[in-house]
């Protein structure tokens, strides 16, 4: 081999340990940033994401994480988060162009790394990706205004988009799965369980998640939560909820992949223990919801894992 052969070689082997080392140190700032925010997402992807793709999961989720964050503690101006949104989107662009630019923060290095290993150019990724940074860059810039029936509708969708095709792509990848009308729709119901879920302190904080249209119409402010009018509107927000609940479960059960049914369904049920307490309350919203945190919603969540796992396994013998 040539000298000048063996420098470059010598150059790639170093290039490629640097990268290594790169990726290494963006695994372990993702895992750190998920267990701080979520056990619950940590051990999902611990336990559940396929093998290979850990590691992405933890990367995807904490640069969300990081991005949603930033937006809603540290940023001090308005001006300050249009720049960091600005900058976010176009590094992604540049990211799906194949193109890396030059001095990335640890956290930007996490996205980097998730994009830069999705050879095969996912959809599913991009729009896990794509969405969640349409709802943060929407959250960014609504707070202490009124927002109608439409905006609050694309908010929701675009969580059941994310959080789906998310679901789809660190669990079960590389398996079929049905692209059926009614594949957004729990995670759909979830977003906007999440968001009676946490109306009052929303409110509190100046973002309104009851449409203007429904203020105006009923005379109303955000704030008289106890009201007539209130209540019948988070009624009918509890019954759309438990329909697309109904009929997203029926997306779940067609799934090949046990793992990808089990997560889908404990998404579900940690939301309906909700809708189960706002009923009891007579749709008059509360600040806390601890019933999310009691020993029996576990016992539940893990009765709802065990049911699935034995209908599954049942299907399938009877498949063969």
């Amino acid at each position: 081999m040539r000298l000048q052969d063996k420098q470059q070689s010598r150059k790639e082997v170093k290039a490629n340990k640097e990268n290594a080392s790169l990726k290494d140190s963006t695994a372990f700032l993702a895992r750190s940033i998920t267990w701080d925010s979520s056990k619950q997402m940590y051990y999902t992807a611990r336990l559940m994401a396929n093998k290979d793709l850990e590691d992405d999961c933890y990367r995807g989720y904490a640069y969300l994480r990081w991005v949603d964050d930033f937006i809603d503690t540290s940023s001090e101006s308005r001006e300050e988060r249009i720049a960091f949104i600005k900058r976010q989107n176009e590094l992604i662009d540049s990211l799906y162009k194949n193109e890396l630019p030059n001095s990335l923060v640890p956290e930007e290095r996490m996205i980097a790394d998730l994009i830069s290993q999705d050879l095969e150019m996912d959809i599913r990724l991009k729009s896990f990706i794509n969405n969640f940074m349409a709802i943060i860059e929407f959250d960014a810039f609504r707070k202490g205004r009124l927002v109608s029936q439409e905006e609050l509708s694309w908010y929701s969708s675009c969580v059941g988009k994310g959080v789906t095709d998310g679901l789809l792509y660190f669990i079960g990848n590389g398996h079929f799965h049905p692209t059926t009308d009614n594949r957004y729709l729990a995670a759909t119901a979830a977003h906007i369980v999440h968001m009676l879920r946490d109306m009052v302190v929303d409110t509190q904080d100046g973002f309104i998640n009851i449409p203007r249209e429904y203020l105006e119409a009923h005379g109303i402010s955000p704030e008289e939560m106890n009201s007539p009018p209130y209540r019948a509107w988070v009624q009918q927000q509890v019954e759309l909820a438990r329909q697309y609940f109904q009929e997203g479960k029926l997306f779940f059960n067609q799934l090949d992949v046990l793992r990808s049914k089990i997560v889908g369904y404990w998404y579900c049920v940690r939301f309906e223990i909700i809708l189960d307490a706002i009923e009891r309350d007579g749709y008059i919203l509360r600040a806390d919801y601890h019933e999310r945190r009691q020993i029996s919603s576990w016992l539940r969540i893990f009765w709802w894992g065990f049911s699935i796992t034995v209908r599954h396994l049942t299907r399938k013998r009877r498949q063969k």
